[in-house]
């Protein structure tokens, strides 16, 4: 079939309508005729305008990537007079980078890589690049036919040798070429292929799948930073369930997420309690439903990290129930361990094991909060404070309605005495009304843990009673001063 009759009139209007929308995209395909050379706008730009099913407008802060048959040399050249900025960090392996304002000063970036034919040497990290003569052939060194799709600027005509389109109104995934061959060249793409299935909500077709499971090991070979990013490009797409759950089953878990594959272990129907994998994977949607405008990293791996403890924690005792004391401990443990080995970074390995650590600590508190108790939840919580919630909420996946809805009512009436505390009091910033200094002067002591142990013994007055002002501070102080020296002449 002929590529540009296999678009319905809506998907050519909506590629017809790119050049209008992105209006550098025209800019540069007339500039890049005129010296000679083709250009087509590849990869995400094309998949997602016909995924739009609407105005390509509504893509308009994407950056766009283009193929090209100019070779790197020319491209940059071709770029110097045009663009605000320019960056040659990619031009060994055939990609120059750069920025334009737009008219109404907003930058709108670009990629333009010369048509390739990579290969990777076994155990490689990184391509052995070799020019390529056509886009036909650059296309069929993509990692998946829904990404080997193309449009040629200006002249608008749609490349699809591979069948993209159709797979991605199937919803399918598969290789332009054989699996085993494009994984062999870049492992890498086991994981992107989990990552569009969950960013597509998408199933990969068979042989390719396999393909997957027999070449599991060779994502060893692949650079921790890459499988980083493809891991949380997965979890903030629309449907990381879809994506997890291939990775589990692949065994890619095991090498990437072996933490979250051992979750499996604890899939025990002899014993009460439930599947905790199927457990994990509803807590991660229930934390999607839970967010606001925007996707939530931190929240999102808590949630996937949050049981992780579990299997090194669990106890069968003799009546058949089965326990995981400190596995919130435990777990954190383990995922600041496995979050550094994929090289996060620290405010959000921080973030996340915190949030692990905490996740059950609503339920420590959940009868009978005091005043104190509330204040200390949420200085521990801290900027975590509405994650913890959250999580909180997103952990209740029993089929129990009325156990679910009253620990629901539970975290509702929290927020609302956290509110009411507010109102009073400076519940997210406590602290005593003095200082390490004014402890000093006032006791006549130097630096040293004297200090601490003050400035402590003031925090937790100030967390049991409430607000206090500076005269009742030093009131206290001197009431503890007083205490403390009568204990040590008693020693």
């Amino acid at each position: 079939m002929d590529e540009a009759r296999a678009l319905t009139d809506d998907q050519a209007a909506q590629l017809g309508r790119l050049v209008d929308v992105y209006p550098e995209a025209r800019e540069l395909g007339e500039r890049f005729a005129d010296a000679g050379h083709e250009l087509y706008l590849v990869g995400g730009t094309v998949r997602d305008t016909l995924l739009a099913g609407g105005d390509p407008g509504a893509l308009d802060e994407v950056d766009l990537d283009f193929a090209t048959s100019a070779r790197p040399e020319d491209t940059q050249h071709l770029l110097e007079d045009w663009a605000t900025a320019v960056w040659t960090t990619g031009a060994a392996f055939g990609t120059i980078s750069a920025e334009r304002r737009r008219s109404d000063g907003a930058p709108r970036k670009v990629e333009i890589t010369t048509f390739r034919s990579d290969t990777y040497a076994p155990g490689s990290r990184h391509p052995e690049v070799t020019y390529g003569d056509t886009v036909e052939e650059d296309l069929a060194r993509r990692d998946l036919t829904v990404n080997a799709m193309a449009v040629a600027i200006p002249a608008f005509r749609f490349v699809d040798p591979h069948g993209g389109l159709s797979d991605l109104r199937r919803r399918r995934l598969r290789t332009p070429i054989d699996p085993h061959t494009s994984f062999g060249d870049d492992p890498l793409r086991m994981v992107r292929l989990a990552r569009f299935a969950a960013v597509l909500d998408a199933e990969p077709e068979p042989d390719t799948l396999a393909a997957v499971t027999q070449m599991v090991d060779e994502i060893a070979t692949v650079s921790a930073e890459r499988v980083r990013d493809e891991l949380v490009k997965l979890l903030l797409g629309p449907s990381p369930r879809r994506g997890l759950l291939l990775l589990l089953r692949t065994g890619l878990a095991d090498r990437v997420l072996p933490e979250v594959a051992a979750l499996t272990t604890c899939r025990d129907p002899m014993h009460r309690h439930k599947d905790v994998e199927a457990h994990t994977l509803a807590v991660v949607e229930n934390a999607i439903a839970l967010e606001g405008d925007q996707p939530d990293l931190v929240l999102r791996l808590a949630a996937l990290l949050h049981d992780i403890g579990k299997p090194d924690t669990r106890q069968i005792h003799d009546d058949g129930s089965v326990t995981f004391h400190h596995h919130d401990v435990v777990g954190a443990r383990m995922a600041r361990a496995r979050m550094r080995e994929l090289r996060f970074d620290k405010d959000t390995i921080r973030d996340v094991s915190d949030l692990v650590r905490m996740h059950l600590r609503f339920h420590t508190y959940a009868q009978g909060w005091t005043d104190a108790a509330v204040r200390r939840y949420v200085r521990d919580a801290g900027h975590l404070y509405g994650r913890l919630n959250a999580l909180t909420r997103a952990d209740v996946t029993t089929g129990n309605a009325r156990k679910a809805a009253t620990i629901q009512r539970r975290v509702d009436e929290l927020e609302v005495r956290v509110a009411q505390l507010r109102e009073r009091e400076e519940i997210d910033a406590v602290r005593p009304a003095i200082d390490g200094n004014d402890i000093m002067r006032h006791l006549g002591i130097a630096p040293g843990p004297l200090v601490g142990d003050a400035w402590n013994h003031l925090l937790e007055l100030r967390l049991e009673q409430g607000p206090m002002d500076r005269d009742e501070a030093f009131a206290a102080l001197d009431e503890w001063w007083e205490s403390r020296r009568g204990t040590d002449a008693g020693t």
